[in-house]
């Protein structure tokens, strides 16, 4: 039986997204610094989840849909003000402010991801990025042999490519890290200013009813 002092907030999808993304990226993280293959499974199943995600937010349940919890940078900047104040409204969804740091992470997520499949096609010509770096290749070695000089140039050309993509792989991953940090700390201060665990409703899916509650 449900608790009827309480309301169904988090569709099951958007849970089992959360605590599978949360799991994903940390054991992407930790494989990171070793030649280790589930570092590879970790980051398709990040692509996957958010890929997903973003389905989901134009198709999912109500407190699920971006349309219902991303709002304007004037809204978000009032709810700051009001946090600052001690007077921000209970959100049922995503307050403003937290609306836009799901848009964050995601973003985030997307180019960490894609950055790290072109660092794995470059390296290892594999992976679904892989294509373009076999035509690149294709086409330095083409060249070589009009050219003397083409085979080193085009060695040249993938060494800067993979350093460039390699660079953006860890400056994504890092800021990654950053946000979830912020995330952590918005989380508990919302449940302080609150008085509600919002980790436990990311495990239920129910929040507490309020009266005064904005939707």
């Amino acid at each position: 039986m449900q608790n009827q002092n309480s309301v169904a907030v988090w569709d099951i999808f958007v849970r089992v997204f959360h605590w599978s993304l949360v799991t994903a990226f940390a054991v992407a993280y930790v494989t990171s610094e070793e030649e280790n293959p589930w570092h590879i499974y970790a980051g398709y199943t990040v692509l996957g989840l958010i890929s997903a995600r973003l389905v989901w937010g134009f198709v999912g349940g109500r407190y699920a849909r971006f349309s219902q919890f991303v709002r304007s940078p004037a809204a978000v900047w009032r709810y700051v003000s009001q946090l600052r104040q001690g007077t921000a409204p209970r959100y049922l969804g995503h307050n403003p402010l937290g609306g836009w740091m799901v848009l964050a992470l995601l973003a985030t997520l997307f180019v960490v991801t894609i950055s790290g499949l072109k660092v794995y096609a470059i390296e290892e010509g594999r992976g679904p990025l892989a294509q373009d770096s076999r035509m690149l290749s294709v086409i330095g070695a083409a060249h070589a042999e009009e050219e003397a000089e083409g085979k080193g140039k085009s060695a040249e050309a993938g060494d800067e490519a993979e350093e460039f993509w390699e660079e953006i792989h860890e400056v994504a991953s890092n800021l990654m890290l950053v946000l979830i940090a912020i995330h952590v700390l918005g989380v508990v201060v919302s449940s302080k200013v609150h008085k509600e665990g919002l980790v436990k409703a990311m495990i239920s899916g129910r929040k507490p009813k309020s009266p005064n509650c904005e939707d």
